[in-house]
């Protein structure tokens, strides 16, 4: 069956099944993505492969890609930018149409007026090794206006996966029965076969690829990014592996619109809540791998923000299509802190707003080409 005439919604039951397992469960490098994806969720292989195709032409999935860990492969951070109002938007519309290296960009704000709210422009940046985040940011204020940054790198991670679908009406409180692991920030130095297959590997999968595979054995699921990297499908396999066990894969995933509506109508999220708590020095790792155990959370990290954001160093974001259901669940968080003797000296939500989300650009080459195009000798970006 041709995937244009296929089911395309969130709530069609095949798709619901498969979702739940393609947004953040197939962890690390897998020769057979699509076969993983079948086994676990109990949905035939050729289904899969037209399912997930059918979704992306149609807009419900906005890319299918094998996610990198960029935290260990280029200097990243995330950043919450000072912008005068009247250039917020413009700021906004240039980092996500022109900087490579933004990610994750949303406009947030808050409840009250408080430590912080200022920062109206969130992004997530990274910018490839040897250059200087801070000069990166100090161009980016002259080419939108900003001006002011604050740089928040993560120390440590404890949480990273969407799986949208499979956290919708999740009970406030539900967490896992273990600590939510460490995970850490450490650059990781490649060579240039490594960078060969990398950079095939992580680009995004089209409607007509995932379809086109179907018609061939799992194993050969790469054959394409293989001959792309100039390599043979086992050297591509063996890098990617060598790659994962230095811990510079994510997941492969097939990602879906976070805020707004898909051609269906529906919507995935509304809401996009970055949840702040300071708590006491010395106590971010204990505190990080309690928040990270809880299901809602995407994303949980120690960043240290200072005395501007009232000297929070735990985040973390959930996201919902209901405001009450999140706060309920940031209230499970907080009681859980209190009941295993974690003292929160201040916590608040930044409420995201108009977002844009892309996948950040690594590359060296990339970015000396970037920095060409403004008129830029690269060398002057190094990081000193």
């Amino acid at each position: 069956m041709a995937s244009a005439n296929l089911p395309i919604t969130l709530t069609d039951p095949i798709n619901a099944a498969i979702l739940a397992v393609s947004e953040d469960r197939i962890q690390g490098f897998n020769p057979d993505p699509m076969d993983q994806i079948a086994h676990l969720s109990g949905i035939d292989l050729a289904t899969v492969h037209q399912r997930i195709a059918a979704m992306l032409r149609g807009g419900t999935i906005r890319r299918v890609r094998q996610t990198l860990m960029a935290t260990n492969l280029a200097r990243g951070a995330l950043v919450a930018w000072v912008v005068p109002e009247e250039k917020l938007s413009a700021a906004f519309e240039w980092m996500n149409e022109k900087d490579p290296f933004s990610g994750h960009i949303v406009i947030r704000s808050t409840d009250q007026a408080i430590a912080g709210s200022h920062y109206r422009l969130w992004t997530t940046l990274k910018v490839p090794q040897g250059y200087s985040l801070e000069k990166h940011c100090q161009l980016l204020c002259r080419l939108t206006g900003a001006t002011k940054f604050k740089l928040l790198p993560a120390n440590k991670l404890f949480a990273l996966g969407v799986g949208h679908v499979r956290r919708k009406g999740m009970e406030p409180g539900s967490h896992s029965p273990e600590l939510a692991e460490v995970v850490g920030t450490q650059i990781v130095e490649l060579d240039e076969m490594d960078w060969r297959v990398l950079t095939t590997l992580k680009r995004e999968f089209s409607s007509d690829e995932i379809e086109s595979a179907a018609g061939r054995p799992a194993s050969m699921f790469w054959a394409g990014r293989a001959a792309e990297a100039n390599v043979d499908l086992e050297t591509f396999c063996s890098v990617a592996r060598s790659l994962n066990e230095r811990g510079v894969i994510g997941r492969f995933s097939t990602f879906l619109e976070h805020v707004k509506p898909l051609a269906s109508g529906e919507r995935v999220t509304k809401f996009n809540a970055l949840f702040h708590w300071a708590v006491p020095a010395g106590r971010e790792l204990e505190a990080g791998r309690q928040v990270g155990r809880f299901h809602i959370m995407t994303h949980a990290y120690w960043r240290e923000a200072g005395e501007e954001f009232g000297n929070v160093n735990i985040m973390g974001v959930a996201h919902g299509t209901d405001k009450q259901l999140l706060l309920a669940h940031k209230s499970a968080i907080d009681k859980h802190l209190e009941s295993v003797g974690i003292p929160v000296s201040y916590t608040n939500i930044f409420w995201g707003g108009r977002s844009e989300i892309k996948p950040s650009e690594i590359s060296p080459f990339a970015y000396e080409a970037f920095c060409r195009e403004h008129g830029i000798d690269p060398q002057t970006m190094h990081q000193v």
